[in-house]
């Protein structure tokens, strides 16, 4: 008994100087910023940037107005596409690939390029059936909404890398 007790405890040990540290949200160089765009993932992206409790987000105002913001996070294009990897001797479709792109840059007011035009993607892979079209929809939908969690937490990854304005 007193044998287990020791090992656990310089196990204990060899666990506490390894190192090893959960993520903490980024430190953003920036204390306020303003998301252009009204998609699914802009609003996402707003939602995770305000979720780091270290950086205020911004609504833009009319086009008239100045952007009261450090920085502005511009999302230049979002697309989604499927591809057709394989089908059947009969030419139905067996293998999907979906993809998502995601282009954004990081800008000060002024026009300053914090960051420039930058791409992400995200690619998986669906089988298909043509009876189960309903459920492979589902399934595809799903999947383009984990590739947009994905891209989302790499673009704010990719805004904490940003060391001075």
């Amino acid at each position: 008994m007193l044998a287990a007790s020791a090992l656990t405890f310089v196990g204990t040990l060899g666990l506490a100087g390894c190192g090893f540290e959960l993520r903490k949200p980024p430190v953003f160089a920036f204390k306020t910023i303003a998301v252009r765009g009204t998609s699914a993932t802009v609003n996402l992206l707003r939602r995770n940037l305000r979720a780091t409790g270290t950086l205020t987000v911004v609504d833009i105002g009319n086009a008239g107005e100045p952007i009261v913001a450090d920085a502005i996070l511009e999302v230049v294009s979002e697309d989604r596409t499927r591809v057709v990897l394989s089908t059947n001797a009969a030419g139905q479709v067996r293998e999907l690939d979906l993809v998502l792109n995601l282009k954004f840059k990081l800008s000060t007011p002024a026009g300053k390029e914090l960051l420039p035009t930058t791409a992400l993607e995200q690619r998986r892979d669906l089988t298909y059936n043509e009876t189960n079209a309903i459920a492979k929809e589902s399934e595809a939908a799903l999947l383009y909404r984990d590739m947009q969690n994905d891209i989302v937490q790499q673009t704010v990854r990719r805004l904490g890398a940003i060391k001075q304005l």
